[in-house]
C-alpha cells in the first residue's frame, strides 16, 4: 500500500489517496473493507485487466461504496507504479468502471506528472428554481454572491457533480454548508458532489478556484478533485468562458486552501469542429509512506 498526495509536490497537501499494488486476489469485499478501514479518504487498487487490450484495470472505493472512476486515485496508482524505480511504458490504458483511460507518465522520478486522456464529460440538466434555492440554503448563498456567467448544472463522468459559479473567491473561501442537507439534496437532484468554484480573486497563474462537498459517498470535503476539473473545463467551453486556439483549450484550477492542503489541476481540451473530442487532466504527486497489510 502507498499513501500518496496528489496534484502536488509537498507533503501533507492536495488530495490523499491509497494506492494498493497487486490486489489480484482481494475480493470485491476485502477492498471494500480495507477502504473502509482507512477511512481517510479514497483507495485504488491495482489489478491484472479483464481484456489484452488492456494494460491493468482499477477499482475506486471511497469510504463508503465503490465508484466507476476517481481522477486523484488514477493520480496515485500511476504514481506509485513508478516508486520502485523499475522501467515501465509512458503510456498505457487502463480499465475503469468508467471505460477505458489512457494515462501518461511524464518527466522521470520524483519530478514526474500522470496525466488521463478522458472521454468528455456529459453536461446535464440545470437544477430549477425551487432546486437552486435549496441549495443557497445549504450553502449558506443568495442569488446574488453567483457568478451571471456561470448558470448551475449538473455534470457527469463517473460521478455526478453540481456545478456553482461564484462572484469571488473570497465568498468560497467563507463558505459554510449545511452537510446534512446537501447529503438529501445529492439524492433529490441525482448529483453525488457539489463542486464550488469562482474566478475573481483566483490565484495568479490559475483560472479558478473551488471546493468540493460530497457528503453522499462520505467525504465531507473533497480537498482538490481531478474528475471535477474536467466536467469544469467541458462546461466552461460549452458556457463561451474558455476558447480553444488550434484545436486546444488549457486552465489550471486551485483547489483545497479552506482544508490547508492546497493542489494545482492541469486540464487541456482536445477540441474539434467546435466540439470536445477529449479532456486531459494532469498532476504532480509526491509519497508519504509505503506500508504493507497482511489480509
Amino acid at each position: 500500500m502507498f499513501h500518496v498526495d496528489t496534484f502536488t509536490r509537498q507533503r501533507f497537501s492536495g488530495n490523499p489517496a491509497v494506492a494498493v499494488l497487486a490486489a489480484d486476489e482481494l475480493t470485491g469485499e476485502e477492498m471494500h473493507r480495507l477502504a473502509n478501514e482507512l477511512h481517510r479518504g479514497d483507495t485504488v487498487f491495482v489489478t491484472r485487466p479483464e481484456a489484452r487490450v488492456h494494460d491493468l484495470k482499477l477499482r475506486f472505493f471511497t469510504p463508503t461504496r465503490e465508484v466507476p472512476f476517481i481522477g486523484h486515485c488514477t493520480i496515485a496508482a500511476h504514481y506509485a507504479l513508478g516508486c520502485d524505480g523499475m522501467e515501465r511504458p509512458k503510456v498505457v490504458r487502463q480499465e475503469t468502471g468508467a471505460g477505458v483511460i489512457d494515462v501518461e507518465v511524464r518527466g522521470q522520478d520524483e519530478e514526474r506528472t500522470v496525466a488521463m486522456t478522458l472521454s468528455p464529460p456529459t453536461l446535464g440538466r440545470m437544477p430549477d428554481e425551487r432546486e437552486r434555492a435549496q441549495v443557497f440554503d445549504a450553502l449558506g448563498l443568495s442569488t446574488g454572491e453567483l457568478d451571471a456567467a456561470c448558470p448551475m448544472q449538473i455534470a457527469f463522468k463517473g460521478g455526478s457533480r453540481l456545478l456553482i459559479g461564484l462572484k469571488s473567491v473570497r465568498r468560497l473561501d467563507a463558505l459554510k454548508p449545511d452537510l446534512a442537507v446537501l447529503k438529501r439534496l445529492s439524492v433529490h437532484l441525482g448529483a453525488d458532489g457539489f463542486f464550488v468554484f469562482a474566478r475573481e480573486g483566483a490565484t495568479e497563474g490559475c483560472l479558478t478556484e473551488s471546493r468540493m462537498f460530497c457528503p453522499a459517498i462520505g467525504i465531507d470535503e473533497d480537498p482538490v478533485s481531478g474528475n471535477a476539473h474536467g466536467m469544469l473545463a467541458v462546461y466552461f467551453h460549452a458556457h463561451g468562458i474558455l476558447s480553444a486556439t488550434a484545436g486546444r483549450a488549457r486552465f489550471q484550477g486551485l483547489q483545497g486552501r479552506a482544508l490547508g492542503r492546497l493542489g494545482r489541476v492541469d486540464v487541456e481540451l482536445k477540441v474539434t469542429d467546435a466540439n470536445v473530442a477529449s479532456v486531459t487532466v494532469a498532476g504532480q504527486a509526491v509519497l508519504v509512506y509505503r506500508t504493507t497489510v497482511s489480509l
